[in-house]
């Protein structure tokens, strides 16, 4: 099903999504938040001249969290290949990018000196992805094991036309404490022909269910065509400028 288990999801924290388009020429990459306390919906997304950033929208509300976990770059669209994530690590994947034609060599390396979030109790995953200009992908998480060390997976894989893949920070439920994404990414069918609808068909997926808060916060999806040189498309939508 489109989107499917997007639909099914009342809290997934921050969201990766790697893919590529029906037509099988632009690659894809999406990077969603969605946030519980006042300090995470206080953000968005602002496109900056060096990549996408998470910028916040009140700055009282957001000195209440962990400002060094809330802003952050997201994404970096380079000439190399595309590197997003949920934190500070995207200036670490983004300086490797060109370094190795493996993806997951590329995710691996650039993450060694980073953990978990040390936002207890919580103790947020840190997710990762890169597509490089060859075409290969690869998504990471690094999360909590019980005794306190860290777990690192990476998954890499082929871009198929209309096809993604997808993580996130948790499994979608909606209680505490939160359990952290496991298992294999989740594969969606990706059928939007531009950045544009493919961020409307997510933000939509991400609606509230039933009476359930609205926890959208910002989204932005990129489509690239590695051609020289690069020509890439943004969408970006920020809950606090829309309406619904």
């Amino acid at each position: 099903m489109i989107l499917g288990p997007l639909k099914s999801m009342v809290y997934p924290g921050r969201l990766i999504l790697l893919g590529r388009d029906p037509s099988g020429n632009s690659t894809v990459v999406l990077y969603a938040i969605t946030g519980r306390s006042p300090s995470s919906q206080a953000r968005k997304l602002e496109v900056d001249e060096d990549g996408i950033w998470v910028k916040p929208t009140d700055k009282s509300v957001l000195k209440t969290g962990n400002v060094d976990l809330l802003i952050y770059p997201s994404v970096f669209i380079l000439d190399q290949g595309i590197a997003v994530s949920n934190g500070k690590q995207t200036v670490d994947v983004m300086a490797c990018l060109g370094h190795s034609q493996n993806a997951a060599e590329t995710l691996s390396f650039a993450l060694q000196k980073w953990d978990y979030e040390p936002d207890e109790p919580t103790f947020t995953p840190r997710i990762s992805g890169c597509i490089l200009s060859g075409g290969g992908a690869a998504l990471n998480i690094i999360k909590r094991e019980l005794d306190g060390s860290s777990l690192r997976n990476t998954y890499e894989f082929n871009l198929q036309a209309g096809k993604g893949k997808m993580i996130g920070t948790y499994m979608g439920e909606n209680k505490d404490p939160l359990p952290s994404f496991s298992g294999d990414p989740l594969d969606l069918d990706l059928p939007e022909t531009s950045a544009e609808t493919m961020a409307e068909a997510v933000y939509s997926a991400l609606a509230p269910k039933g009476n359930d808060p609205d926890f959208r916060v910002a989204l932005a999806c990129i489509y690239a065509e590695y051609l020289n040189p690069i020509n890439f498309d943004v969408a970006v939508i920020n809950r606090i400028e829309r309406k619904s």
